[in-house]
């Protein structure tokens, strides 16, 4: 079968490409396009469009990209159009994926989504389009399904999908030799994977390096961002100590002691590599202001809201300073806090149950389309 899958962020590319090994597995006949990244064409799929001309954050900067946003949405829908996919697979990106979907399912094309939209912190009246287009959603966070069974919805909880990513992975024991990272605990950064947020969050980050000289700091590049980009960064702030290293967070986080990282799917991947962590979030002035008028969330980071307590701290906004970091990074060294962070992981991990869910979500999907009736009126 043809299935044609939309991921616009380094995540979806991520949990996209495990979902293109387990359809292949479910499939092996199967013939995939993607709106992606690396690791989903790595994965055996034909990338359309990349991610990185995707990835506008914030409602500012949506606003000031909405002709370049409208253009992609029209020729998605023709590409799709000419691929003539047996199934349609969106994977989370819900300003984009929401409107495909509606134009998709009325045309008889079976759609799926694998990572909800986060409905339950905001614009939970997006449900309706969910129960109108998509055939079936795959939700990966515990408390997601009994958000939909609320709105007479029913989801499948699949799991969290960075549990197979995680212990399916096997770091270099040489690692810190290799990269010549030098006997001091490590500090990892991770300031995002956008251009518009590293630009905004590393500059603090990188403002702690001369506060904490007993540490080595380690910056963690995104595969969508060359090299160059970051070196200007650090040139401007002064901090030459740094080390960068591009595509390889894993391998760092493996050997951090600890991390500052900017709010999204890295604060739960460096939870589940129990790393104790700052969680850090500064967006454009505009954006913040609707954003905090309208999102319902006790917290941003995915680890706090999962254990559903303030377990990790977070910096927002106008906290996101050099004098508030460095106090909080502080407190985050001490022996007490980092015991008290790894009680918490431990928690987290048995919330979030068992690995699989790439799989669970191909299977699933297969097995269904295999149930229809072969339709496509495009």
């Amino acid at each position: 079968m043809k299935y044609y899958l939309i991921a616009g962020e380094a995540s979806g590319d991520l949990h996209g490409s495990n979902l293109i090994k387990a359809l292949k597995q479910s499939d092996p006949e199967a013939e995939i396009y993607c709106w992606g990244g690396d690791l989903m064409e790595a994965a055996g799929a034909t990338v359309i469009k990349h991610y990185r001309d995707l990835a506008f954050m914030g409602f500012w900067e949506v606003l000031k990209n909405l002709p370049t946003i409208l253009g992609n949405i029209k020729f998605c829908k023709t590409d799709i159009e000419d691929k003539k996919p047996d199934a349609l697979v969106l994977i989370d990106y819900p300003g984009f994926n929401l409107r495909i979907a509606s134009w998709a399912a009325p045309k008889g094309i079976p759609v799926y989504y694998y990572i909800s939209p986060q409905l339950w912190a905001w614009h939970s009246s997006r449900v309706k389009q969910i129960k109108a287009f998509v055939k079936k959603m795959y939700v990966i966070l515990p408390f997601e399904a009994a958000f939909y069974q609320k709105h007479q919805y029913e989801a499948n909880y699949v799991g969290h999908p960075l549990l197979d990513v995680i212990q399916n992975y096997k770091p270099d024991t040489e690692f810190s030799s290799k990269q010549e990272l030098g006997d001091k605990p490590i500090i990892a950064l991770l300031p995002g994977s956008r251009k518009q947020e590293i630009q905004r969050m590393l500059e603090v980050m990188l403002a702690m390096v001369p506060l904490f000289p007993d540490y080595s700091f380690v910056l963690a590049g995104a595969p969508s961002m060359p090299e160059s980009f970051y070196k200007d960064i650090i040139a401007k702030t002064g901090a030459p100590d740094v080390k960068f290293i591009a595509n390889q967070t894993y391998q760092l986080l493996s050997v951090a002691k600890v991390a500052l990282v900017t709010s999204g799917t890295a604060t739960l991947e460096t939870a589940l590599f129990r790393v104790p962590q700052i969680v850090c979030y500064q967006g454009s002035n505009i954006s913040y202001q609707i954003a905090r008028r309208i999102v319902n969330l006790k917290y941003i980071s995915l680890v706090n809201l999962i254990v559903d307590a303030p377990l990790v701290r977070e910096l927002i906004q106008d906290e996101f300073n050099t004098d508030q970091l460095a106090r909080e990074l502080r407190l985050l060294l001490t022996e007490t806090r980092q015991l008290e962070i790894q009680e918490g992981y431990t928690r987290l991990r048995e919330i979030l149950g068992n690995a699989g869910a790439s799989s669970r979500t191909a299977a699933s999907i297969v097995v269904d389309l295999k149930q229809l009736p072969k339709k496509n009126n495009y």
